[in-house]
């Protein structure tokens, strides 16, 4: 059966409009965000109100232990936070699908809601793309505000110290525009394969959460100095998750099939 765009955004339609029923939910979504913009902007306002701390360069030598004598110590680990806090970032538009998508199947079963749908003539690529819609959007629209909310809030408190905007930067720019999208579709797939295994949204919501711990543990490396990140370290690891994203997409396209669907919860 051929692909119809129109009855993939109907799908996406009926989803989003759930989602704005959905008030816990919402709220869940949007706590993500505000962690992730004041924490940094409190750390960077943190070196800007003591830039001569003896104590900072302590800190800095433990990155580069060949700091320059006259480096400017806080001035580093400004740039190291804002390095380092761009992996946590990503974690925001992989952890925001899982919330709307383990509601995608798991939620429509609960609710009863799935059973019309399947009944309907939509194929298992016009659901999967309608669903994916329906999270990718939100999660992508709430990471480019929140990015551009963080670069204000940053230039504003680094502007005393550093008289220039440091945001956005290129590895910033990189990350928002390409890998978040990239992220995105990567915990909506694993949230959808869950969703359509398991009979509760809660429970799909817990097992599709497990993904988001390598990332937070890369970036506890890049804390710990353990791991060096950079254009070359996010490129490579953006072109993991894009091959990820097609076998995500495969899979839950097969996985999605009506007659699987109706089979197992028939």
């Amino acid at each position: 059966m051929a692909f119809r765009p129109k009855r993939a955004l109907a799908v996406f339609w009926k989803d989003f409009l759930d989602l704005r029923k959905n008030i816990g939910l919402l709220l869940s979504m949007s706590m993500l965000p505000l962690v992730f913009i004041f924490v940094p902007i409190g750390v960077v306002w943190t070196y800007v109100q003591r830039p001569d701390d003896p104590n900072l360069r302590v800190i800095a030598q433990y990155y580069d232990r060949g700091l320059p004598l006259g480096a400017n110590a806080a001035r580093f680990l400004i740039d190291r936070t804002l390095t380092d806090w761009f992996g946590m970032f990503l974690v925001m538009p992989v952890f925001v699908p899982i919330l709307i998508s383990s509601q995608s199947v798991a939620g429509e079963k609960e609710r009863r809601t799935l059973e019309p749908l399947l009944a309907s003539p939509v194929t298992a690529a016009e659901l999967v793309a309608g669903k994916s819609l329906a999270s990718l959007v939100p999660a992508v629209g709430i990471s480019w505000i929140a990015f551009l909310l963080f670069c204000a809030g940053v230039d504003f408190v680094a502007w005393p110290l550093v008289k220039g905007p440091l945001m956005p930067n290129v590895l910033w720019s990189f990350g928002i525009f390409i890998l978040a999208p990239l992220f995105a579709f990567f915990g909506n797939g694993v949230a959808v394969l869950i969703s359509a295994r398991v009979s509760e949204a809660r429970t799909a919501q817990q097992f599709s959460a497990l993904v988001v711990l390598p990332l937070v543990g890369m970036v506890a490396g890049q804390v710990a100095g353990w791991l060096t990140a950079g254009m070359g370290y996010y490129a490579i690891q953006g072109a993991v998750v894009l091959l990820l994203d097609a076998v995500l997409l495969l899979a839950s396209i097969r996985l999605l099939d009506r007659e699987r669907l109706i089979s197992r919860w028939g």
